[in-house]
């Protein structure tokens, strides 16, 4: 007794790995700028104000909720006191 079915796959894997890629880079993003806040002792009301944004915004940029514009993005590594780096790299080669 067959049910028609070869192989059972994961279903719908491939159409969200854009949306999980984007998510975990919006993460590692918010991450960093959590991180350069923190070693500064600044808050981020105090980020927030050096940088033109609202704390509410900084906090949904920091947890991953929002994806910044490379003008606001300029504007945070200024207000971090620090050099925006955007750069286009090969991928690395995976290792077995």
């Amino acid at each position: 007794m067959t049910n028609g079915h070869s192989r059972w796959e994961r279903t719908g894997a491939d159409e969200h790995a854009e949306a999980y890629a984007e998510a975990r880079a919006a993460l590692m993003l918010g991450q960093l700028v959590h991180d350069r806040r923190a070693a500064l002792g600044l808050t981020q009301a105090e980020l927030a104000d050096r940088a033109g944004m609202t704390q509410p915004q900084l906090s949904r940029l920091e947890s991953g909720g929002a994806t910044p514009t490379v003008p606001l993005l300029a504007r945070l590594a200024a207000a971090l006191d620090a050099d925006l780096d955007i750069s286009f790299r090969p991928h690395s080669p995976l290792v077995a």
